[in-house]
């Protein structure tokens, strides 16, 4: 009887250099077609390119660039006052708390906010709505703290730039 062994892999079978070099050859593999793919059409894609040079770029900035740039300067400011916060919170000044709560709820919504205004989004001029009205609650709850905390005031001055150019953009 002729009897052929049955070859079985499991993972304590498989030597760490097996797997790397296994893991090696497929990246090999990938890049040979990569390069295969992108050479193919060679003449075309240097047409495209070429289009694609004598295009008016313009100042390279983004139309929303203020209101990126506002935005991003609101997390800027933001993430300083809520570190802030968490230093008095942690020596056990309550006060601070719905600070802390607002400037929570500015962050993510800014950078949301710039993110949207870099990508010319659909929605952005809505999602603007939306950040007016946080950045309204930050800035009245940073105002309350902006005498003692320099941090707080400064996080309410951009919550104030960010909510004029919101407005701006919903307006235009």
């Amino acid at each position: 009887m002729n009897s052929q062994k049955q070859l079985t892999l499991d993972e304590s079978q498989v030597s760490r250099r097996t797997a790397l070099g296994l893991a090696a050859s497929a990246g090999l593999a990938q890049l040979a077609l990569a390069s295969k793919s992108a050479t193919a059409d060679d003449e075309g894609a240097h047409m495209d390119h070429m289009d694609h040079m004598a295009m008016d770029h313009g100042s390279g900035l983004s139309p929303n660039q203020t209101v990126i740039d506002v935005a991003l300067n609101c997390v800027k400011r933001g993430d300083v006052c809520f570190n802030h916060c968490i230093t008095l919170l942690s020596k056990g000044d309550t006060s601070i708390k719905d600070c802390i709560r607002t400037v929570s709820a500015m962050l993510p919504t800014c950078s949301t906010l710039a993110q949207l205004a870099s990508l010319e989004a659909a929605r952005l001029k809505e999602f603007a709505k939306v950040c007016i009205a946080i950045c309204e609650d930050c800035e009245k709850e940073c105002k309350r703290h902006a005498d003692h905390h320099a941090a707080c005031k400064n996080c309410m001055e951009s919550c104030v730039d960010c909510i004029k150019e919101c407005k701006k953009l919903v307006e235009a």
